[in-house]
């Protein structure tokens, strides 16, 4: 048996048979189905292929021996993936604090929408006459998106909030190169901002202009008028920003910008802090993107399903991406090629992430408007009552209330003992919770960027609270306990840089000097 682990609400490891572990380390790891393979067991059976079936493929095309394919029976298959399955940390085992990215539990009837046939099963190039209902609700989803965002136009495309930033810069740029406004080469991006801003700007083309922040957090509004300039295309500004605030200046910004003939991009992916609240389109916003896989549901752990739809002003409705849905008098139906010359043609194919959509739909229609509102409202309750709680062992760098996301700093800690944020997030794992964002922003040194989220319990937020609590403590009492975390984990601290930069990605039997797998 294994140990316990330290917090009751992390599972109980799943025990494999001490036959099937072979190179396995630790308890809760598993081998892999290569090394399940048991020559003569399948849970399928073929026929005998004819004698004569290889004749029609080339010799020097034909393999000189079989495929090592392992041979496994279904129930050791079906086994092998539940026990890895467990462990998978997952917003259905346990808050899931990442700061940036609100990973918001996700409703069942959610998926049994996005599962329902004529939605799951829709082939993406079937005729609009037999695609009528999975249109309406995409035409839906568009004014809804728009009425949320206070905008009058909707592109639902782009796959994911990086790729819905990219959508919109390159409208804004065909918006500045239909008028003549050649010249318009820069972006301005605080350094408060999302890292993929900046990045999105380069790859489209443009040079990136960074906007300092002041004290409390905030763009400083000075520094945005020293760069906006003849040359200045867009701003791109997050709110509320990644720092869990406010910008309580941002018509002031907005005015600016416009002043200087450019346009405002917003990062919506923080839109769940401010429904029902803040529409950017009546702000004066031209262009901004929403994280449907955030704020509407469906987290993207584990790389994805995204969708990141954006919504446009007046003036930009020209150049979204093609097709939009529409509706006429026979139904609805795609854009054809050509209804918008301006427009900055696919980016993506089909309809989008479909599957997305309909969950961001049900989301919508479940909650309404009020509902929607109230999301947000306690989205922001959850991630103040956290900050006052994590604020008895840690530095909170800004005064006042947060949004729905709030920083703290472990530099305190780091100076008394040695023991940095990454370390605290290593210990964390121990205690049976995944650790927040670390290390970003990157203005705010040796950070954690925390959010609850509204789908938490105040059961749960106060035993995540605790957790961070007693980790500071330990940091105190035994650094060393932090320094080699986490302990009871399958595996041990990795080499997270060299896994990034060079990934081993094939599994090979292991020879006899590497056997036992070292921890």
């Amino acid at each position: 048996m294994t140990e316990p682990h330290l917090a009751t609400n992390r599972p109980r490891p799943i025990l494999v048979p001490e036959n099937a572990r072979r190179s396995a380390v630790g308890p809760d790891l598993q081998p892999t189905l290569a090394e399940l393979h048991a020559p003569g067991r399948s849970s399928f059976k073929v026929p005998h292929a004819p004698a004569d079936a290889l004749e029609g493929i080339p010799a020097e095309h034909r393999r000189a021996t079989p495929a090592s394919l392992p041979e496994i029976d279904e129930p050791t298959v079906v086994h092998h993936f539940v026990r890895l399955s467990h462990l998978n940390y997952s917003v259905d085992s346990g808050i899931y604090p990442l700061g940036s990215c609100t990973m918001k539990y996700n409703p069942k009837v959610n998926e049994w929408a996005a599962r329902l046939p004529g939605f799951a099963d829709l082939h993406p190039l079937v005729p609009d006459a037999l695609a009528q209902g999975s249109l309406e609700l995409m035409w839906t989803l568009q004014r809804q998106l728009g009425e949320i965002g206070g905008f009058p136009a909707v592109s639902l495309q782009p796959a994911a909030g990086a790729h819905g930033e990219l959508t919109g810069i390159l409208v804004i740029r065909a918006y500045h190169l239909a008028r003549g406004d050649v010249e318009r080469d820069e972006v301005l991006v605080p350094d408060s901002s999302h890292g993929t801003n900046p990045a999105t700007a380069s790859m489209a083309g443009f040079k990136t202009v960074t906007v300092t922040s002041t004290p409390d957090g905030l763009v400083d509004i000075e520094a945005l008028r020293a760069a906006l300039g003849p040359r200045t295309a867009a701003v791109m500004l997050t709110n509320p920003s990644t720092l869990g605030l406010f910008e309580h200046n941002v018509v002031e910004v907005l005015e600016a910008v416009h002043e200087a003939g450019a346009l405002a991009y917003m990062d919506g992916a923080n839109m769940n802090a401010v429904l029902g609240h803040f529409r950017p389109g009546d702000a004066g916003f031209d262009v901004m993107h929403f994280n449907l896989h955030k704020t509407f549901s469906t987290p993207h752990g584990g790389g994805g399903p995204g969708a990141g739809p954006i919504a446009v002003a007046e003036r930009l409705i020209p150049y979204l991406p093609e097709p939009l849905v529409v509706r006429d008098a026979d139904g609805y139906r795609l854009e054809r090629g050509g209804e918008r010359p301006g427009s900055i043609g696919r980016m993506r194919a089909h309809g989008g992430s479909v599957g997305i959509l309909v969950r961001a739909f049900a989301y919508i229609r479940a909650h309404g408007g009020s509902g929607l509102r109230e999301v947000s409202e306690d989205a922001v309750l959850a991630a103040n009552y956290l900050r006052k709680r994590v604020g008895e062992a840690y530095e909170l760098p800004f005064e006042g209330p947060c949004k729905h996301e709030f920083v703290a700093t472990a530099g305190a800690i780091k100076e008394a003992t040695g023991v940095r944020t990454y370390d605290i997030a290593k210990r964390l794992i121990d205690h049976g919770y995944h650790p927040p964002t670390i290390y970003f922003p990157l203005i705010v040194e040796e950070c954690l960027l925390i959010e609850p989220t509204e789908t938490e319990s105040i059961e749960t937020l106060d035993a995540f609270a605790d957790a961070l609590i007693a980790v500071a403590r330990e940091a105190h009492e035994d650094p060393e306990l932090l320094i080699s975390a986490p302990h009871d984990a399958p595996v041990r601290r990795l080499d997270e840089t060299t896994a990034a930069r060079k990934p081993d990605l094939r599994w090979q039997p292991m020879t006899s000097a590497e056997a036992p797998c070292p921890k």
